[in-house]
């Protein structure tokens, strides 16, 4: 997933991408031969944290996996489909968070 920032005159980028969207661009930095099971997927990206909402609360790949039901990977679009779950729980719960409601009526 993305979503575009406020518009400013900043340098910032155009889409802060989280979720899914954010583990495939991480994903196309690391080198992991499919098929893989999870012990390698964890082995070559479990140190990398994704965000999984627009506010920056993120996960690492070995958490993520942890909580995932697939263990083997045949290609990168299953690892991505496996993990996707994952993120959309987390997001969710972080969205009904008492704090997330209140962030979400402040203008700023």
């Amino acid at each position: 997933m993305g979503v575009r920032p406020p518009a400013d005159d900043s340098d910032e980028p155009d889409v802060i991408e989280f979720g899914i969207a954010a583990l495939d661009a991480r994903l196309s930095e690391i080198a992991i031969e499919y098929p893989a099971d999870a012990r390698t997927v964890r082995e070559r990206a479990g140190h990398v944290e994704v965000p999984y909402d627009v506010t920056g609360h993120s996960v690492t790949v070995a958490d993520a996996l942890e909580e995932a039901d697939v263990r083997e990977f045949e290609n990168e679009q299953e690892l991505l489909n496996a993990l996707h779950p994952v993120f959309e729980r987390k997001r969710e719960a972080t969205g009904t968070s008492l704090l997330s409601q209140l962030r979400s009526l402040v203008p700023f």
